[in-house]
């Protein structure tokens, strides 16, 4: 869910401007999962341009003060999310922890990094949303211990309808500074793309599995 449209149309120009997110219809990348893409996006990018990691910063921070007040804890979900957690974390003066995929195979163990009091009230950051399935992750392990996650943030989103129907089966609100059709919007308007690739955009993001195949 996008809080903000000014915001979002900014968020995708400054992901544009910098190549965090690249558009390629007719040459298009393949992902890790093997589907054939004409988009790929790195916010991890955002670090090494501090005016833009800075907006980043403060408007996650005012749109998660304006949705929940001002949380117990910042969690990020490691490790595209870390950085950025803790740049809101120290922005909004509160706690920072992250959450591994999994748990360390030697110390102490940990899959949740830092100090975490039980029935604290998180906000979880991400950096980017595919299906949602490793988010969401994310989400059950901190549950477990006992923490209330009252939503989770984002940068961008594909915004394929299963990361959606995965967030309402959880019952976890998704909130994401920009999203795929307002990326589409902006890279139309600054004339990124033509009117045929953005039509071939829309039409990856029906049934992005098969696309290209």
């Amino acid at each position: 869910m996008i809080q903000n449209k000014d915001v979002a149309l900014k968020t995708a120009e400054s992901l544009l401007q910098i190549k965090a997110i690249k558009l390629q219809p007719e040459n298009p990348f393949t992902w890790a999962s093997g589907w054939k893409s004409p988009i790929y996006c790195d916010n991890r990018l955002t670090l090494s341009f501090p005016k833009i990691r800075s907006e980043l910063k403060i408007e996650f921070a005012k749109q998660i003060q304006e949705l929940y007040g001002k949380p117990d804890y910042i969690a990020g979900v490691a490790t595209g999310a870390i950085a950025i957690g803790v740049l809101i974390a120290e922005y909004m003066n509160v706690p920072f922890i992250y959450v591994r995929d999994k748990a360390k195979g030697h110390g102490r163990q940990n899959q949740i990094e830092g100090f975490l009091k039980p029935g604290s009230n998180v906000v979880v950051i991400e950096d980017l949303i595919s299906t949602g399935g490793s988010s969401l992750k994310a989400v059950d392990v901190l549950q477990e211990v006992g923490a209330k996650v009252l939503g989770m943030m984002a940068i961008f989103t594909y915004d394929f309808p299963v990361a959606q129907e995965n967030f309402d089966k959880a019952n976890i609100r998704l909130n994401t500074l920009s999203d795929y059709h307002h990326l589409l919007e902006q890279a139309s308007h600054q004339g990124t793309i033509s009117n045929e690739s953005v039509a071939m955009l829309k039409e990856w993001r029906k049934n992005p599995s098969v696309w290209g195949r």
